[in-house]
């Protein structure tokens, strides 16, 4: 448990600590917490476009047990670790990595490689194939970094895709 602690600790503060020692503004990184009416609306669309369809997928996935029931206290926990786990991949991966990746490469490029390793990353915690399935909304977290220049719109998709795949896939 320390060392996933440990990590996420390093991916979140990890980007900021680059800032500091190069001099650099964190805004340049999109490591502000912005959002304006535009990118509400385009964290709705891509809601929309991608959560809600994936539901009836999820509802008749082989061995899918619905409607799941719950206590309130497990909600509430899988729905905080589900935004944290937001804020510190959207910090790492979109804010750092990706702007440092798009020094060098086009947009379309840098979100790829970037879902990439995003995707891969998920395998440490668990291998599954279905934890490769984090590539395709980490190209929509991807492009909404790239379109509003911060990483809360992205965290604000992650974390609603995150509470939607604990309530869908939780074994996964």
């Amino acid at each position: 448990m320390f060392k996933y602690f440990l990590i996420a600790a390093i991916m979140l503060y990890g980007p900021y600590l680059w800032c500091t020692m190069r001099k650099e503004p964190k805004e340049i990184y999109g490591l502000h917490w912005e959002i304006d009416g535009k990118g509400l609306l385009l964290v709705f669309f891509c809601t929309v476009f991608t959560l809600i369809p994936l539901t009836f997928v999820a509802v008749k996935w082989p061995g899918q047990d619905l409607p799941r029931t719950l206590a309130l206290s497990s909600v509430l926990n899988y729905s905080a670790v589900g935004i944290l786990a937001a804020i510190v991949e959207e910090t790492f991966f979109r804010g750092w990595l990706q702007t440092i990746i798009r020094r060098n490469l086009s947009a379309i490029l840098t979100i790829l490689l970037v879902s990439l390793i995003f995707s891969l990353s998920h395998l440490f915690a668990a291998t599954h194939w279905l934890r490769l399935a984090t590539f395709f909304p980490g190209l929509v977290m991807g492009f909404l970094k790239e379109r509003t220049g911060s990483i809360f719109p992205g965290i604000l998709y992650h974390s609603l895709g995150n509470i939607w795949s604990i309530w869908f896939f939780p074994d996964f």
